[in-house]
């Protein structure tokens, strides 16, 4: 009971609030294609800033690249009309992710780990 009147004071504070699934469009980070060069220099084109080359990541909402990152040499471009801040920052974390998991191990001597 306590807490029903705990959430009806709630919703009387915070007025209607938004549902998350349907103000949150689906987004998709995928490997570009080479059907999506004209695309990339688009969104290079409004980002005032060249297409990203080598193997590139791209964020792709409602069907159409928001946003793009390198693996290769780390350059990104962004629509800087729509919220592309965190799909940036989510490009790059992939692109990290993939980088490193393409290296080698490291081998660790036998001084190294003593020293740690």
């Amino acid at each position: 009971m306590p807490l029903m009147r705990a959430t009806d004071t709630l919703k009387k504070l915070l007025g209607p609030t938004q549902d998350f699934e349907a103000t949150s469009p689906a987004v998709t980070i995928r490997y570009a294609r080479p059907d999506d060069a004209l695309a990339l220099m688009d969104l290079a084109d409004l980002d005032s800033s060249t297409a990203p080359h080598g193997i590139v990541l791209v964020a792709e909402v409602g069907g159409r690249i928001w946003a793009a990152h390198s693996i290769d040499d780390g350059h990104a471009i962004a629509d800087p009309f729509r919220p592309t801040g965190e799909l940036s920052f989510l490009l790059g974390e992939r692109a990290r992710q993939l980088s490193t998991a393409a290296r080698p191990p490291r081998r660790f001597s036998r001084r190294t780990l003593q020293a740690a």
